[in-house]
C-alpha cells in the first residue's frame, strides 16, 4: 500500500574532495526516481558501478512487476482461486517474509492489498463518504492469510478468485536492497542507493563522515527537524499530505488499512530506519496505518529499528532510540 510519495528526507553530501571521489546519477526504474550515488576512483569507475546497479534494479523489476503480463507476479495473479504457481526461489522467499511482516504487524501490511477495489479518491472528486458497506466489501479479497506457500516446490497459491498480491509497499526497498549488496561486492567502499525516498546507505563519505540524512516537515520542506547520521543502515519515508479527503472534520489519507478499507487518519509521514530497506519500506506504511500512539510502541518493542512520525499538526515525535542532532 505505498504510492509513490515526495522526498521528506535528502542526502547531506561532504564536498570534500580525497583520494576518492562521490558520483552520482538520477534516472527513472521500477516508474520511480533513483538516485544512485557511488564513491568511486573515476567518472568512468562510477559509470560502471551504476550501470550494473541499474542492471539489478531492471532484473528484479521483471521479476516482480505485477503490470508486466508475462512476469512470474502476473502469473500468480492470473491463477488466483484456480492452482498454484511454481516461482523463483528468490520470489518464493520474498513473499514469505512479507507474510512474516504481515504476522508481525497485525496485517497492517499485506502485499495482498492489490486484491482491494478502487473506492477511495483523493484528485478532489469524492463528494462524500462511500457507504460502510461497500468499504467493507472492498477488502473481501484482502488477506495475507489466504496466501498458501509450499515450501518444497516453491510455489504460491491464493485461494480467492479475483485476489492479487502487488510490491508496491517493498518493491523498491528489496531493489535498493539488492542493488547496495551488488555493489558492496564489487568493491564500493561507500554509497547510496534512494529509490524516490527509500533510501540505503553504506560505508562513509569521502571524508570518512557517516552520510548525514535531513529530516524535513513535508508541511514546510524549508524546515530541517533533525539531522540523523546514516551508517550501512536504510531510511524510507512514507506519506503525502497533499493527497486526501476530508469527511465530518477528520482528514483521510491516501494510505489505506487493507485490514478495513478504511483510509488512515492523524498521520502525514512516517520515517523508518531499519538493516534492510525492503523492511523499513513495509514498516513505514504499517506505521501510518497503526497510528503515532500504536506506531511508537510498536517500534519501540523492536530491535535496529527507529522512526520519526509527524502529525497532521507538523508535530514530530521520535522512538526511544533516535537522537536527532537538532
Amino acid at each position: 500500500m505505498k504510492f509513490l510519495v515526495p522526498l521528506y528526507c535528502f542526502l547531506i553530501v561532504s564536498q570534500v574532495t580525497l583520494a576518492q571521489s562521490t558520483y552520482k546519477k538520477t534516472l527513472k526504474l521500477m516508474g520511480s526516481r533513483f538516485d544512485i550515488t557511488v564513491i568511486a576512483d573515476s567518472q568512468e569507475q562510477a559509470n560502471g558501478f551504476i550501470n550494473d546497479a541499474v542492471e539489478e534494479i531492471q532484473r528484479i523489476e521483471r521479476l516482480i512487476s505485477s503490470w508486466d503480463p508475462n512476469s512470474q507476479t502476473s502469473l500468480i495473479n492470473s491463477q488466483a482461486g484456480i492452482k498454484p504457481v511454481v516461482v523463483d526461489l528468490e520470489l518464493f522467499t520474498l513473499i514469505k517474509r512479507a507474510i512474516g511482516i504481515s504476522k508481525l504487524t497485525q496485517g497492517a501490511f499485506d502485499i495482498s492489498y492489490a486484491s482491494m477495489d478502487k473506492i477511495w479518491h483523493f484528485d478532489g472528486s469524492m463528494t462524500k463518504m462511500p457507504e460502510a458497506s461497500t468499504i467493507k466489501q472492498s477488502v473481501s479479497k484482502v488477506g495475507y492469510k489466504n496466501i498458501i506457500l509450499d515450501e518444497a516446490n516453491h510455489s504460491v497459491f491464493l485461494k480467492l478468485k479475483g485476489m492479487k498480491i502487488g510490491f508496491g509497499a517493498i518493491g523498491k526497498g528489496y531493489a535498493a536492497d539488492q542493488a547496495k549488496a551488488l555493489l558492496k561486492e564489487k568493491g564500493v567502499q561507500g554509497g547510496i542507493i534512494n529509490a524516490s525516498g527509500d533510501m540505503n546507505t553504506w560505508g562513509y563519505q569521502t571524508n570518512g563522515k557517516p552520510w548525514q540524512i535531513a529530516i524535513t516537515n513535508p508541511l514546510n520542506k524549508d524546515h530541517v527537524f533533525a539531522m540523523l547520521p546514516v551508517d550501512d543502515r536504510a531510511i524510507v519515508t512514507s506519506g503525502n499530505y497533499e493527497k486526501y479527503v476530508k469527511f465530518n472534520n477528520t482528514r483521510y489519507t491516501h494510505i489505506i488499512d487493507p485490514r478495513t478499507g478504511y483510509p488512515s487518519t492523524g498521520v502525514i509521514s512516517v520515517s523508518v530506519l531499519a538493516p534492510k530497506a525492503e523492511l523499513a519500506d513495509a514498516l513505514a506504511t504499517s506505521i501510518f496505518v497503526m497510528g503515532k500512539d500504536i506506531g511508537l510502541d510498536f517500534v519501540n518493542q523492536l530491535e535496529q529499528i527507529d522512526c520519526i512520525i509527524i502529525d497532521e499538526n507538523g508535530t514530530v515525535f521520535y522512538s526511544n532510540n533516535i537522537k536527532p542532532k537538532k
